[in-house]
């Protein structure tokens, strides 16, 4: 096994000073985002400023970024405590190949591996550094640890230290007396994705958190959708079920609660021609190791398991799971469900419930109380829990209201009346692509101001005049009969779906509006999925030409994971896959713009994905800027650049100027000294990109995929701001200004230099 690290860009160059990075700066730059998801940023906030923390956050909310940010934003280096081995692997691979260096150690190591990497910490070689919580009393790494420069310690599924948790560790009691022998204690910060107050209290307290700050991002998650099945034959049902899934290219995992039951349901599914590997503790560990990787590899697409199998694996495709039993609690099943959609995508959490799973649930847990160590009054309280945890899962089970409510009543959060997304909610309902129509009746709200009602946004949608409204007015929106034709339940039905998962909101008085969680669907950066209830005669679906081309573009990937020996993930997220079908990009700044691409990413696959977009575009007949065009646009780009280096005194306003403004100056000087010409437009957008490279400017669209810009919170630290106008049409819009310093860092950008302007003039 090769011991997996690289050097990372350490520090970036702002133009004013060599420091190190800002969060902002490391998001984009390592991770490809340009904002942060709920709680993170917050949570980095409070690591910098040197509290501890306690983060728990649904799986797929980005809690790894929690402390991988702060670990490159920090001199020396984090130590992260982690349960399996599989999920240190797979955390270093994914680092590594988004240019962070990083190792792991546990017992996969050869003595002469281990002793490479503790020589690399001990040298600062590395950022993060992953290790299992038994490896903590080794003589070799704790003599290291104390010598060394250690950030910060980030405890991963940290619920693994309560008795009370679901996946006890007696390893993780270890941690407390681990970090005490530290000469310095640095920041701790510890992470789960589902714990109970009782949990959270054990947390808190084993762990020695002093003060910490607390975040609890909520346990939903939206994308997932809940089903309980009841079938009379769960094999003939789990067939259908799976076989539907692959031939949709899908990927799932098929939990089962014993051994016997894992067995009989892969060599099912493999009579039936679907591909598929099982997975539990009494197989060797060779064939373990193997299925798992050609289950994260891709090779297969379904892995039939025990609930040994699934915390270590930092699989983000995973599209559907299925219990074919009741777990024996409703944390054991949302933690197992919870591992689909982790890339954000619309997923399938489907529950196989029959009477003979309580009995199996009974028997395990009676197995339990009499293999424990625990004193017999110990044990009998621990099974009394566990028998009242059986009980809640079995009312789940059987549960006739919305399913996500039960859940997040269950972990303490306020439940909805209708979630429409569970099967509970949306009895009979096919799942279907809501997020063209959804843009459109989104856009349709926002382009009336907001004040108007459910009612009144379908009658415009649907072309017809409301009640109280002027021909004039209605036909003046560019929305009006956009959605002709479409019923008008279906309409309720999308926006009681965009309201529930907060994405609009409603008045007192029945005006619907807005929330900034609606932003990233209006972009086209998310796609929306639902179950619709109402009987619909109009719907938009994703056209088949992208998924065409989405399919071609896996196939890309696909191809580069194999040549790298990677899983396909990591090479780019499926969610990017999806936005790269959408959009197209051609170009380096339009391929820059998709979420998740980061400037190493870019370097490394664009050049194969724009050939594969071109060749489809080629072949639809499509007109497209080509690729050589492309070339030789950024060849003039480098011409450009070449005149300006070295230009000197150009006029600096002593006056706010716009961009436009600042180029008329610099083109002006250019004039004096060169017989080409320069491209006002082409200069513009040469500097609005170096800008937004280095996070002074942000990229931002509207819902009609328009781009426009806007400031960041570091625009003022060189001079940059903003402030709202509104032309002759009385419409508003953002007017960016530099001022004398931020003219001056722009002009340093490209190796030119400013004078100040003539006071008379």
């Amino acid at each position: 096994m090769m011991i997996l690290w690289c050097l990372p860009r350490q520090r970036l160059r702002t133009g004013i000073s060599d420091a190190l990075m800002d969060k902002y700066e490391v998001l984009k730059n390592y991770f490809g985002y340009d904002k942060f998801r709920q709680g993170q940023s917050e949570i980095i906030d409070a690591v910098e400023s040197g509290r501890d923390v306690l983060g728990v956050m649904p799986t797929g909310a980005g809690k790894s970024m929690c402390y991988q940010i702060p670990a490159l934003m920090k001199p020396g280096f984090a130590v992260v405590i982690s349960p399996l081995i599989s999920l240190m692997q797979d955390q270093v691979r994914s680092l590594v190949e988004l240019g962070i260096r990083a190792a792991y150690i546990n017992s996969s190591l050869s003595m002469s591996q281990l002793y490479a990497v503790i020589n690399n910490c001990a040298q600062g070689i590395y950022k993060l550094v992953y290790v299992a919580p038994e490896r903590l009393d080794s003589e070799v790494f704790v003599n290291m640890a104390i010598n060394a420069d250690i950030s910060m310690i980030c405890v991963d599924e940290a619920h693994c230290i309560s008795q009370w948790g679901q996946d006890f560790r007696p390893s993780y009691l270890g941690i407390p007396e681990f970090i005490a022998k530290l000469p310095k204690r640095p920041v701790v910060a510890a992470f789960t994705a589902t714990a109970t107050d009782k949990v959270r209290e054990d947390i808190r307290e084993l762990l020695h958190l002093s003060s910490p700050f607390e975040l609890v991002t909520g346990f939903d998650r939206e994308n997932l959708y809940f089903e309980v099945r009841q079938p009379a034959d769960k094999n003939h049902d789990l067939v259908r079920l799976v076989g539907k899934y692959c031939n949709d290219g899908r990927s799932g995992i098929v939990y089962c609660s014993t051994r016997k039951d894992v067995e009989a349901a892969c060599e099912l599914l493999r009579e039936r021609g679907i591909p598929c590997v099982r997975y539990h503790a009494g197989l060797s560990d060779e064939e373990r190791k193997k299925n798992q990787d050609d289950f994260i590899y891709d090779r297969v697409r379904v892995i039939t398991a025990t609930n040994a199998f699934g915390m270590g694996i930092d699989k983000s495709n995973v599209s559907f799971v299925i219990h074919y039993n009741m777990p024996k609690d409703l944390e054991s099943y949302y933690q197992e469900a919870g591992r689909a959609g982790r890339d954000g995508s619309q997923s399938d959490c489907i529950l196989m419930y029959s009477p003979r799973d309580t009995v199996i649930a009974r028997y395990l847990i009676d197995k339990s109380y009499e293999e424990s160590a625990l004193g017999s009054e110990e044990a009998e309280k621990v099974r009394q829990r566990d028998m009242k945890r059986l009980w809640d899962m079995v009312n789940y089970s059987k549960n006739t209201s919305c399913l996500r409510s039960y859940i997040l009543r269950y972990f303490g959060e306020k439940g909805v009346y209708n979630c429409c997304n569970c099967s509970n909610c949306c009895k009979g309902a096919e799942l279907s692509d809501i997020t063209v129509d959804s843009q459109k009746i989104m856009s349709c709200i926002f382009r009336s101001g907001e004040q108007h009602n459910i009612k009144w946004v379908s009658d415009i949608l649907r072309g017809e005049l409301p009640q109280g409204t002027q021909h004039e007015e209605a036909e003046s929106l560019s929305t009006f009969g956009i959605m002709n034709g479409a019923n008008e339940s279906y309409i309720f039905d999308i926006c009681e779906t965009l309201r529930s998962r907060g994405l609009i909101s409603a008045e007192n008085n029945g005006a619907v509006s807005l929330t900034a969680k609606a932003l990233p669907v209006l972009r086209g950066q998310m796609t929306l999925n639902a179950r619709l209830s109402s009987d619909i005669t109009a719907r938009t679906s994703r056209r088949s030409d992208d998924s065409e081309l989405a399919a071609r573009l896996r196939a890309v990937r696909d191809k580069l994971a194999r040549k790298q020996r990677v899983p396909a993930y990591v090479i780019l997220a499926d969610s990017v896959i999806t936005e790269l079908s959408e959009k197209k990009p051609v170009t380096e700044r339009s391929f820059m713009d998709i979420q998740g691409i980061t400037r190493a990413k870019y370097d490394r696959y664009a050049d194969s994905f724009i050939a594969e977009i071109l060749e489809w575009q080629k072949e639809k007949g499509i007109p497209v800027k080509t690729r050589q065009s492309r070339d030789q646009s950024e060849k003039s780009a480098d011409v450009i650049r070449e005149m300006l280096n070295g230009l000197e005194d150009i006029e600096l306003s002593a006056k706010d100027v716009t961009i436009s403004e600042l180029c008329s100056n610099i083109i002006v000087r250019a004039k004096e000294k060169h017989e080409k010409r320069i491209s006002p437009n082409t200069l513009r957008m040469m500097i609005l990109s170096r800008l937004s490279d280095e996070g002074y400017i942000r990229n931002v669209y509207d819902d009609a995929g328009h781009l426009s810009r806007e400031t960041t919170q570091r625009s003022a630290d060189i001079g940059i701001s903003s402030y709202q106008v509104k032309n002759s049409a009385g419409e508003s819009f953002t007017r960016i200004v530099y001022n004398t310093q931020a003219q001056s860092y722009v002009l340093g950008l490209f190796g030119m230099t400013g004078k100040a302007a003539d006071k008379q003039g």
